[in-house]
């Protein structure tokens, strides 16, 4: 394993753990990197293996909400608590499974085909979808609480979570766009969509743990993979504190403007490389 290869895994890490956060799409990134630099991971269990790397960074991240959230289930379920803090995060949980449906069974449906011979000038355009988006809901100031959620408002999540199956569609941003259209604050919309990101990607890594055992390169790219893993935790973490600051101040066009910009390279690019 030469340095030149450890060099483009870990590139691939920090380039996983800085836009799988943010609201400008990952996958897309990744489509971009391997058509410009021709920086390419083989397989898709390397990806499945970074992503699990974001999770870790995202469990620490809202490690106090998550616990909390436990404690207070625990007490609804086991204890007959019917306080308001164990009735909101009994509903809250509610809206989570419920919003996390509509893109479990698209996944499974769609697995085959998702990603397939997906093109730079594609991802183009779908990054200028995700930045009009962004530009909709950018000024919105929702007035909804964690206890104020309806099944409807996680349907709806769900449903726009689904939209990020697409390379060039931010499933951040997807999540965000659709609890903040739902009346969501910025703050409570960007904790929901990465709550809403634990159990879709606890799912993946689970159902895909054998393909990520089994990987042919593991066992001679170890270095590179594990180099990769720890990159990209660093880089989700710095990304998820730095995306939750953004918000508070209510700075989403900086990625409406980004969107915008790399949408139209990517498509110019393609146009003019035929």
């Amino acid at each position: 394993m030469d340095i030149i290869t450890i060099i483009k895994y870990v590139f691939l890490g920090l380039l996983q753990g800085i836009t799988e956060p943010i609201p400008v799409s990952s996958s897309g990134h990744l489509v971009i990197a391997r058509e410009l630099f021709g920086i390419e991971a083989q397989g898709l269990s390397f990806e499945i293996f970074l992503n699990t790397a974001s999770l870790i960074a995202i469990l620490i991240v809202y490690r106090k909400d998550i616990i909390s959230i436990i404690q207070n289930l625990w007490r609804f379920i086991f204890n007959g608590a019917r306080d308001n803090d164990a009735v909101t995060d009994f509903k809250y949980t509610i809206c989570l499974i419920i919003a996390t449906i509509p893109v479990g069974v698209a996944g499974l449906l769609l697995k085959d085909v998702i990603g397939e011979n997906i093109s730079i000038g594609f991802v183009g355009l779908m990054l200028l979808v995700t930045g009009l988006a962004l530009l909709f809901i950018k000024n919105k100031r929702g007035v909804k609480r964690d206890g104020d959620l309806t099944i409807k408002d996680s349907i709806i999540v769900g449903i726009a979570q689904c939209m990020a199956l697409t390379p060039g569609i931010s499933r951040s941003g997807a999540s965000i766009v659709g609890a903040i259209a739902v009346g969501l604050s910025q703050k409570n919309a960007l904790r929901f969509a990465f709550l809403l990101y634990i159990p879709v990607s606890v799912g993946t890594a689970m159902i895909s743990i054998g393909d990520i055992v089994n990987d042919p390169n593991m066992s001679t790219l170890w270095l590179a993979y594990l180099l990769a893993f720890i990159v990209t935790i660093i880089a989700t973490y710095f990304a998820v504190k730095w995306l939750q600051n953004v918000m508070e101040r209510g700075n989403l066009i900086i990625f409406v403007y980004y969107c915008f910009a790399l949408g139209t390279f990517s498509i110019l690019y393609q146009f003019l490389s035929a």
